[in-house]
């Protein structure tokens, strides 16, 4: 359990980053294994929020970033170009539909790369309002924040022109519509309702993220995309949790039967490494100069690491893994429905797996309290995995492309444990964090 660490971090580091569940403190790890000070080793099923797509101490980042570090092409390409930035554009083009006509953004996160990709489509097109949905979270900067439709971001400044609609959710449906059709409905009634090219951008989630996990209906995002098309809007997928093999595709978008005009990759691009892109068509990415930059942007050696995953998700076939692991994932979280009545959906795609706790399956009164407790209890039996969804009641596991099979059926074994041990957690030992 954790000890002097947490403290010292409690007295050192302030509260405005932190997003805390139990006080976990982490001294080093490998593979999907973290290491905390006492040496005590916990299963990471959320895989650091998904950044850590290749787990801990992978050979081929190790090996990639030593490289870099030890012959350092400069620090970024904000006045220069370096070969592992340049490599990495390369490859992240080559991998879109949009080949030959697209170019690449780097940031550090995804928060930044959706404020620029946000950012440069107003400056490109003129436009300025945006189409988001209810419960994304689509950054943490003030840009990013204002199109972002999470609760827990309320209080932030909206863009001007925002539409915000509700994401279609198979299990809890609008208007009890389970195909999405309403939410198109209303996405007409609201264009209609706004001056003709005035929208510059619709984001969207292939699966909704911290939202609550949520996959769409078969069918919505390519029927939403044509709509926002017929009016000029630019649509931009944001995959910044759910991209890069990790939906057993490797780019989520690929099970909707549509191509994104934009997509923005971060979390597992890097490995573990601050690093994001936005890949999108030339005459947008090249509408200014001097326009959105950090000094650091596509630092080389962060670079470097994001061309280690994307050769590694090729080398070990881990799109393929994601696939096969996340079934045995979600099958191993149906037997335990069986046994647990809190449990009232499971939802995902490859290693992108939601479950939604509820205190009643009829009702489907969101289990709150229950959830923080269960998240606790399993971390002191050894598993770590976090919540998310506006009501805070829906397990969210991303863990490593890289988690073994035997990982993933202990991973299971652990959460049973913790199910059936909620009691022994007490309401004021969840009380000192806050989580979401």
């Amino acid at each position: 359990m954790a000890g002097n660490l947490y403290g010292r971090d409690g007295a050192a580091i302030g509260s405005l980053q932190k997003l805390r569940f139990f006080p976990l403190a982490v001294a080093g790890g490998q593979g999907a294994r973290l290491v905390e000070e006492d040496g005590r080793e916990l299963i990471d099923l959320s895989g650091a929020w998904g950044a850590a797509s290749l787990g801990y101490g992978h050979p081929a980042i190790i090996e990639a970033v030593s490289r870099a570090a030890a012959n350092p092409a400069g620090a970024s390409i904000l006045s220069a170009s370096n070969a592992p930035a340049v490599a990495l554009a390369e490859r992240l083009t080559a991998s879109f539909p949009g080949r030959g006509t697209h170019k690449v953004w780097f940031g550090h996160s995804g928060s930044d790369a959706n404020e620029a990709a946000y950012r440069a489509i107003t400056r490109a097109t003129g436009r300025t309002g945006v189409i988001a949905f209810i419960g994304a979270y689509h950054g943490c900067t003030v840009g990013s924040m204002a199109f972002s439709g999470h609760s827990v971001q309320a209080d932030a400044a909206k863009a001007d022109g925002l539409i915000l609609l509700p994401y279609p959710d198979p299990y809890r449906p609008y208007q009890d519509d389970p195909t999405g059709d309403a939410v198109l409905a209303l996405l007409k009634e609201r264009l209609a309702a706004v001056p003709a090219g005035s929208i510059a951008a619709a984001f969207i989630e292939p699966i909704q993220s911290d939202g609550g996990l949520i996959v769409p209906p078969d069918g919505f995002l390519r029927k939403f995309a044509d709509i926002c098309r017929a009016h000029g809007i630019s649509v931009v997928c944001d995959e910044v949790k759910v991209g890069l093999a990790r939906s057993g595709r490797l780019h989520c978008f690929e099970h909707e039967g549509f191509v994104p005009d934009i997509l923005v990759l971060g979390k597992g691009l890097g490995g573990g490494l601050p690093l994001s892109a936005v890949i999108a068509p030339a005459e947008i990415l090249d509408c200014a100069s001097a326009f959105a930059m950090q000094t650091l942007h596509g630092n080389p050696v962060c670079a470097a690491a994001g061309l280690a995953v994307l050769e590694t998700i090729e080398a070990e076939n881990l799109t393929t893994a994601a696939e096969r692991k996340g079934k045995l994932l979600r099958e191993g979280l149906a037997r335990l429905a069986e046994r647990h009545e809190l449990i009232g959906d499971i939802r995902g795609r490859g290693l992108a797996c939601g479950v939604e706790l509820v205190r009643n399956r009829q009702s489907r009164e969101p289990a709150r309290a229950e959830t923080a407790k269960l998240i606790y209890r399993a971390y002191e039996l050894g598993l770590v995995l976090y919540y998310v969804g506006m009501n805070g009641n829906v397990l969210e596991m991303t863990p490593p492309l890289t988690m073994t099979e035997d990982e993933v059926r202990h991973a299971v074994n652990l959460l049973d444990q913790a199910f059936t041990e909620l009691s022994t957690v007490s309401d004021t030992l969840v009380s000192q964090f806050a989580g979401w």
